[in-house]
């Protein structure tokens, strides 16, 4: 089964491109996009999110704060044999129950690790990234409250239009069936993600889906509107609504459906993934 998702990507990096894939160091123009950045950088999105369900009534406990940070750290300004940035990589999601009297966190999911990313350039100047990343997440919990699993991911990432930024990734889970059971039917073995700059500047949106391994049970979708209020900081008013499973690891096999509304701190650029 995991083969396929390799032989995917494979091909999937093997399409015909413009020369950029075999320029040499002084011509190789995709590199500017990793380099024009800081070394220490947003990774995915830095958020803080307040929401309720609504698939189930509202009350103290089941309303909650949703936050995350997420930064990745560059440690080559040259690019390693073939074209390849090495990066450091960490995520940390957070739920917290504000609204419960103790307000306690319910969970937090800790997202560490490398990952290789060769930019380039498909046919008609297409920014493109490739990355392939070991990650390890866990809750840092031990006994029966322990969800913890590995993944090696492949990922494609691509702005196909100046509006448009669609990316497929897809990743070989590595999980402690004993402690974790069906887990992998939950975080299933890839998903697909999409930016659409509505009025480039203000106004954008976020899908993310993810596909679990039954045929159409688990998975989840991720939907979300941003509003960038001034045009010279980088950050966004954010709506975002989320269904399905695996939001947080604790509670894999619950079906969620919240809608949530905060701020967010995108990355400047594409995003290595």
């Amino acid at each position: 089964m995991y083969l396929k998702y390799l032989l995917a990507f494979l091909i999937l990096f093997s399409v015909k491109t413009n020369s950029q894939i075999v320029e040499d160091s002084k011509n190789f123009r995709a590199a500017d996009s990793l380099l024009k950045e800081p070394s220490f950088s947003v990774h995915k999105d830095n958020y803080f999110l307040t929401g309720v369900p609504i698939n189930t009534a509202i009350t103290r406990n089941t309303a909650d704060v949703k936050y995350q940070v997420s930064f990745k750290l560059r440690l080559n300004s040259k690019p390693l044999w073939g074209g390849f940035f090495p990066y450091l990589m960490y995520t940390q999601k957070a739920f917290w129950d504000i609204y419960a009297s103790s307000k306690p966190f319910s969970e937090i999911n800790f997202n560490p690790g490398v990952a290789l990313v060769r930019p380039f350039y498909l046919k008609g100047g297409r920014l493109t990234y490739g990355t392939v990343s070991l990650e390890h997440e866990s809750n840092g919990r031990d006994s029966i409250y322990s969800r913890t699993w590995n993944m090696l991911a492949f990922s494609l990432k691509s702005q196909i239009s100046p509006r448009w930024v669609v990316g497929l990734r897809g990743w070989i889970p590595i999980v402690d069936k004993e402690d974790n059971p069906y887990l992998t039917q939950y975080v299933g073995y890839g998903e697909a993600s999409a930016t659409y700059q509505i009025q480039p500047g203000r106004w954008s949106a976020d899908v993310l889906f993810r596909k679990g391994s039954g045929v159409i049970k688990y998975g989840s979708l991720q939907t979300q509107v941003n509003w960038r209020p001034y045009k010279n900081e980088n950050y966004y008013l954010t709506l975002q609504w989320f269904v399905g499973y695996t939001e947080s690891l604790i509670d894999y096999q619950e079906h969620r459906s919240m809608v949530r509304i905060g701020f967010t701190i995108k990355p400047e650029n594409m995003g290595i993934f």
